[in-house]
């Protein structure tokens, strides 16, 4: 007997919305340069890079950005076209077609959980090991990775303007005591004198820039979620390409700028053996010699705010992937309910948080580490498959601009993207064939996070296969753009003939009065606008943790 198709999910109705024309291209920029953790990144895994790459790790975080750079060509080009809610699957649907989407959407919103939820392991770390080095204490992981699941569902419930500036002013204080810190060691000119050899062919081209590009790639995770806020963003079309642009270019030269500067601090020959002796007490070391030991107890404190910062920004980007796929009908519609005085996506956040509880505590139960276990094998495959979406993201840009007019030129619908395409699949093998530095486990447990990856995007066209049996309304206008986001409506055409235009007019155009031929559900849309070192994680590394007299050698001054 034929399987009896489901009836259609309506998308949910509320008298409520996002708050439109809320956020700035600064706003925006907060938001994705947080989600990144700069200090954390840089104080945790830099010091790392540089015992892998030698001097010329600052080169690997250049070249980096410059990938990411050229994939946010295309990538913002997109926005422009297609102005669906759900960003990274919205351009795949419209370029590799349905299935593809939905599988890439199951990705995303299984990768940015991963991103975020392993992060409450190196909350509690972090916090554990700021106590301990500032007072002394003995901080217990669990209360304080539960409480800062309250905290940051609050921060969700609350307006995105409000965690635009709470973000703000996070993000000012960890890049802050950075600049400190460079601006310390630029006044004494360094340990030896100031030096560019880091930047030299041959510091460069040597095998250790492999595993630093692998580290580099990952600490730019979040810059992509910039079109997640397109709903929110005052003149998207300038918003959202302005903010990407801004902050690739901002981790990119920051990150290069910081870990050149620490390296100034001790002097190339010495660097390695400090970074050797003390990975996690490098920073802390040349922020004490050059500026004072108030400086280094400050930048605990921020270590720990850099967390919550980035905790925060992949909060608040899982809820609008999810808000979007409610309201394609995809996952409930209560979670595609939005609260009425705030604006925010309150009841996908409370899932968000249920769910990050649910780990937590699963992980504690089984008496796992929280920052080799919760944190490193959660984070890790939640890593991977967002750069796995930035690929399917740049092969979908020339599929669909091959398919539509547009009067977009080559570079931006052609060239870009395929070159971004290649040096992301690059990327990815560099980051698979690194595993072990990310995660700290066995040949068995890695290859099973990282076969984590293509089993749920598989599960998604799996997916994909039954939304379109089931309930093929839901899967025919998957992807596709809000009504009324494009152009506005036609007034609707009067009833009878038109009149006829004068002479020397040409005349109008009629709305016809047949239906549009819908898409087939199994071709892919025609998009609308035809017009040997236990190593941490870059995007959540170890915490950079020291006691208040570090070990490491002292930069010669």
């Amino acid at each position: 007997m034929p399987e009896t198709p489901e009836p259609p999910r309506t998308r949910p109705r509320t008298s409520a919305d996002l708050r439109r024309g809320a956020l700035g291209t600064a706003d925006i920029s907060f938001f994705v340069v947080s989600a990144a953790a700069p200090l954390t990144v840089m104080a945790g895994v830099a010091p790392v890079a540089i015992l892998l790459g030698g001097v010329g790790a600052p080169a690997g975080y250049l070249l980096a950005g410059l990938t990411l750079a050229v994939f946010a060509v295309g990538f913002t080009t997109m926005s422009r076209h297609v102005r669906s809610g759900g960003a990274f699957y919205a351009y795949i649907s419209r370029g590799l077609g349905k299935r593809v989407g939905i599988g890439a959407a199951l990705l995303a919103l299984i990768g940015y959980n991963g991103m975020e939820i392993g992060v409450y392991g190196l909350l509690g770390t972090t916090t554990a090991d700021t106590g301990r080095a500032l007072a002394g204490l003995d901080i217990p992981w669990l209360p304080v990775s539960l409480a800062g699941l309250l905290l940051i569902w609050y921060g969700g419930f609350r307006s995105i303007d409000f965690g635009a500036k709470l973000l703000g002013v996070l993000l000012v204080a960890e890049t802050g005591i950075l600049v400190l810190l460079a601006g310390g060691v630029l006044a004494e000119g360094g340990a030896h004198g100031l030096s560019a050899g880091s930047f030299a062919p041959g510091a460069v081209l040597v095998p250790g820039t492999a595993a630093v590009l692998a580290f580099a790639f990952a600490a730019f995770t979040g810059f992509e979620s910039t079109v997640i806020y397109r709903r929110e963003a005052r003149d998207p079309d300038r918003t959202i390409p302005r903010a990407t642009y801004i902050a690739v270019a901002f981790l990119g030269l920051f990150y290069a700028f910081i870990v050149w500067t620490v390296i100034q601090a001790f002097g190339s020959a010495e660097v390695l053996a400090a970074a050797a002796e003390d990975p996690a007490g490098l920073f802390f070391t040349a922020i004490t010699t050059y500026v004072g030991p108030w400086a280094a107890d400050l930048m605990h404190v921020f270590i720990v705010t850099s967390v919550i910062a980035s905790l925060l920004a992949f909060h608040n980007a899982i809820n609008r992937y999810a808000l979007a796929l409610a309201e394609e009908g995809v996952l409930p519609a209560a979670l595609g309910r939005i609260h009425p005085r705030h604006g925010s996506p309150y009841v996908a956040g409370a899932a968000q948080t249920a769910l990050g509880a649910v780990v937590v505590l699963g992980f504690a139960l089984a008496g796992a580490d929280p920052y080799q276990q919760l944190l490193l094998w959660v984070n890790t495959p939640g890593m991977i498959g967002l750069m796995a979406l930035m690929l399917l993201a740049a092969i979908a840009v020339p599929v669909y601009f091959r398919r539509v007019r547009h009067d977009e030129g080559p570079w931006r619908t052609l060239i870009a993207p395929v070159t971004a395409a290649l040096l992301l699949a690059v990327a990815i093998c560099l980051v698979v064939s690194k595993v072990a530095l990310f995660t700290m486990a066995s040949t068995t447990v890695n290859t099973l996070l990282v076969a984590l990856v293509p089993a749920v995007f598989l599960a998604g066209l799996a997916l994909a296969q039954r939304l379109k049996t089931r309930r093929p309304e839901v899967y025919a206008r998957f992807a596709e753009d809000p009504s009324g986001a494009a152009e506005p409506a036609a007034p609707p055409a009067p009833v009878g003939p038109p009149a006829p235009a004068a002479q020397g007019e040409s005349a109008a155009p009629v709305a016809s009065p047949w239906p549009a031929v819908p898409v087939q559900p199994d071709q892919p849309e025609t998009p609308q606008g035809a017009e040997p070192c236990p190593l941490p994680t870059p995007s959540s590394p170890e915490p950079a943790s020291a006691p208040s007299t570090p070990t490491a050698p002292r930069p010669v001054r």
